[in-house]
């Protein structure tokens, strides 16, 4: 990837200052439409969406008390994959959005819901919410994009350690929630010397961390695999029961965190999504923080099921644009955003799961290996911060 200020051809060349501040208010505009409607339909939709996956997570544990037959196991497994995978991402992601706190629901609100993730509620809003989507794809600012463990810019120093990222990326796949949760922490930089080890609001949140990873083990590998163990003694086989149970809950948990590590990737790392330089962001104004938006995410194309399954990060595109509008409403407002690209000839990433998550990857692995050729100097001018020039009198 190189970042938008050092491309060989500019690809916002074309915009004016006052082009991307109309950008803004045609989004506002937008937005605002989705407000004037929002309200009964989309507490319904998250109220049905909860009843949904708790049914569908109760029933697959009902199953797996039967975890020693092959047919229950499998169901079993399949169906609280489903669950984990709805749980973390259409709902508990969007409700941590604020998406739904205009239901003022004390159950259904972004300062009281708790999900099945390793990060606690109010870290991950930290980093994601007021880090990531403020400082969204600027190399050093925003830790999703390689999460502190790859290189993601031809600009960055190489090393031969870099040789290595697309293992990194694959063990951060499988335990993706923890990952997630050291990132929170900024675990690498607080762990380098004492006196950040010994930061009493270091050491506060680590132990929210380690207390909320205890719930989650005891409940997926010890409570649930142990309600299995009767079944399993009137099937002489108590033992197996246990953990044929277990086995489920991991196998679960790793297809949740493969799939939602997948669909992240999709969203600011394929072909096409623009990275910034730090500068680039100073005196930024809300024109250029829409536009940095558009360039830098991609979507998925595909059935309604696969936005449900991704949380609607299917449209990643409008998540970023609109994050704390209810993504079930990105679908119908994706079409006048897209429109909005071509309008002012952007150009609108998306396509099928397959072809970004190959495109994701093969920059994984194009950048573990050193640069083809030195980086281009930094044009300090992208976007344009000077009044655009007017047409010379006739």
């Amino acid at each position: 990837m190189t970042t938008l200020q050092r491309k060989e051809v500019n690809p916002i060349a074309h915009l004016s200052p006052e082009d991307i501040e109309q950008i803004g208010r045609e989004l506002d505009a937008i937005r605002d439409e989705v407000l004037a409607v929002r309200g009964e339909k989309d507490a319904k939709y998250i109220r049905r969406m909860i009843a949904v996956q708790r049914r569908i997570e109760l029933g697959s544990r009902a199953l797996l008390l039967f975890s020693l037959f092959p047919p229950a196991w499998i169901l079993g497994t399949a169906g609280l994959s489903i669950s984990k995978i709805l749980e973390n991402m259409e709902i508990g992601h969007n409700i941590l959005h604020g998406q739904y706190d205009f239901m003022r629901d004390p159950k259904i609100h972004s300062t009281t819901w708790e999900w099945d993730s390793a990060s606690p509620a109010e870290q991950w809003k930290h980093s994601h919410n007021e880090l990531h989507h403020k400082y969204t794809n600027v190399v050093g600012r925003d830790n999703d994009l390689g999460y502190g463990i790859m290189r993601v810019d031809e600009q960055q120093k190489w090393v031969p350690a870099h040789l290595g990222q697309p293992l990194y990326n694959f063990i951060n796949a499988c335990f993706f929630e923890y990952g997630i949760a050291a990132y929170d922490l900024e675990l690498g930089r607080n762990l380098k010397t004492k006196k950040r080890r010994s930061n009493p609001a270091f050491r506060a949140n680590l132990r929210k961390v380690m207390h909320k990873i205890r719930r989650q083990v005891t409940k997926d590998y010890i409570v649930h695999p142990a309600l299995a163990i009767p079944v399993g003694f009137l099937m002489g086989n108590p033992l197996g029961a246990f953990l044929g149970t277990l086995s489920a809950n991991f196998v679960a948990t790793l297809v949740r965190n493969l799939w939602s590590h997948s669909v992240i990737m999709c969203g600011h790392f394929p072909n096409g999504v623009e990275t910034f330089e730090r500068t680039s962001i100073t005196g930024e104004t809300r024109g250029e923080w829409y536009l940095r938006q558009m360039l830098g995410s991609a979507n998925i194309s595909g059935s309604k099921l696969m936005h449900i399954m991704t949380g609607n990060l299917s449209h990643q595109i409008e998540h970023h644009l609109f994050p704390d509008l209810p993504a079930s409403r990105y679908a119908e407002i994706a079409p006048k955003v897209r429109a909005l690209f071509e309008k002012y000839e952007l150009n609108y990433v998306t396509g099928p799961l397959v072809v970004q998550v190959a495109s994701a990857w093969a920059k994984v692995f194009r950048l573990a290996l050193p640069n083809r050729k030195p980086a281009k100097e930094i044009d300090h001018s992208i976007p344009p911060r000077r009044p655009a020039e007017q047409p010379a009198a006739v």
